[in-house]
């Protein structure tokens, strides 16, 4: 068990997307802290809060925090538009690589072409 697990650890996916994980929770910190201390109050300006999370409605003994609800979401959707917008921008500095016939277009030039040697030696 130790051995697959040394194989699986030492794959290059593996380490390539601890590295995205790594780096995907450092940049929610950064993108959480662009939301906290300015977008929040930008919004505040319009909507008459600069926080939301004290946004609250109670049903009996329960307590539901909206406002946290809302704060997620805007995080959320900031969090998405940058990512969005960071890939946009890596698909336009980066080439694009050539991709190459598949293994599904091999297997049909094959198939065609031993229907046309069998047609042939009818």
């Amino acid at each position: 068990m130790i051995k697959e697990f040394k194989e699986f650890i030492s794959r290059g996916n593996v380490m390539d997307m601890a590295v995205g994980v790594i780096i995907g929770a450092a940049f929610t910190a950064i993108v959480q802290s662009l939301v906290k201390n300015l977008i929040n109050p930008l919004l505040g300006i319009f909507a008459g809060k600069i926080d939301f999370s004290d946004l609250v409605f109670k049903v009996g003994d329960a307590t539901f925090k909206y406002g946290s609800f809302i704060n997620s979401v805007i995080n959320f959707l900031i969090i998405s538009f940058v990512v969005f917008l960071m890939v946009k921008a890596l698909n336009k500095v980066v080439p694009k690589k050539e991709v190459g016939p598949t293994e599904t277009d091999y297997l049909e030039e094959i198939r065609d072409l031993l229907k046309k040697q069998v047609n042939q030696n009818k």
